[in-house]
């Protein structure tokens, strides 16, 4: 088994990236969503990589097998965004999915987030289970901020209560 590294986003993984969640979006889950519906895919470090927020890919060898965003919304608060892990690599075999949730969970504790947010969609049916279990909680989309950025697709609400973030 190869050595999986999660890293920073940096330009050369753009493309990659674009391709691993589209392909998951589209081909996966029939969400009938493109490029175009995501112009933060086409400016990462501008869009996520400010302020408390960042983007980490998952890569073994050369190829992006994940990714993973927190998007900074103010308030010491943060959206969790694009988690995304190619199918052949989901599940307890390489932790992928759950080694980026720690890294972005490690990263807002860092950077005195209190609230992890996120938004997913209906389809995403092991993503809701793998978030319960790593303590997020489900909310009603009224109780999220009014910083938060909904995207069309997302029907379900969680946020997870960051325990190290400083008072």
């Amino acid at each position: 088994m190869s050595h999986v590294s999660i890293c920073e986003f940096t330009e050369p993984y753009e493309k990659q990236v674009s391709e691993l969640i589209l392909h998951i979006q589209q081909e996966e889950y029939n969400i009938a969503i493109t490029k175009d519906d995501q112009p933060d895919l086409m400016n990462i470090p501008s869009f996520y990589q400010v302020k408390k927020g960042n983007f980490w890919v998952a890569e073994m060898g050369s190829r992006v097998v994940g990714t993973i965003s927190l998007l900074d919304i103010g308030n010491n608060e943060v959206a969790l965004r694009k988690m995304f892990v190619a199918e052949e690599y989901r599940g307890s075999s390489f932790k992928i999915a759950l080694r980026l949730l720690n890294r972005a969970i490690s990263w807002a504790a860092d950077h005195s987030i209190k609230t992890i947010f996120l938004g997913t969609t209906p389809q995403f049916l092991a993503a809701h289970k793998f978030y319960q279990k790593h303590g997020f909680i489900k909310i009603a989309q009224k109780e999220l901020p009014s910083t938060f950025p909904i995207v069309k697709v997302d029907k379900f609400f969680y946020k997870f209560q960051v325990e190290n973030a400083a008072e």
